[in-house]
């Protein structure tokens, strides 16, 4: 696994767009996006990937996931779904709406 760094992800505007919409009093993955915007980043993580093989995937994203997986007492499957299913999680990930996001074993193996 390599990592092709997300220098500055912004959350596309389409999914900002609607998850606003959809959510006009927010939720705790929209308040976790907003405030922790620029905690960390997959810069932060290049060390401890090698330099070659396929992409693996964001480790800023994959934080961003536990932290909200533990704020909402989530489990690994019900994080995944979240991921694939929920648009204020898309957009705390900065995410393309139709992203397709992850396997529910993915948050276990970054943790």
């Amino acid at each position: 696994m390599s990592l092709r760094p997300r220098s500055g992800e912004q959350v596309p505007s389409l999914t900002a767009q609607i998850a606003r919409a959809s959510n006009p009093g927010g939720t705790t993955a929209i308040w976790v996006r907003d405030r922790l915007d620029g905690l960390w980043c997959d810069e932060d993580f290049a060390d401890w990937y090698p330099r070659d093989g396929r992409p693996g995937l964001s480790p800023a994203q994959l934080a961003t996931v536990c932290v909200l997986q533990f704020l909402l007492g989530l489990s690994d499957r019900q994080a995944a779904e979240a991921v694939r299913c929920r648009i204020d999680f898309k957009y705390a990930m900065a995410m393309e709406l139709d992203d397709p996001g992850f396997h529910h074993s993915v948050p276990a193996d970054c943790r």
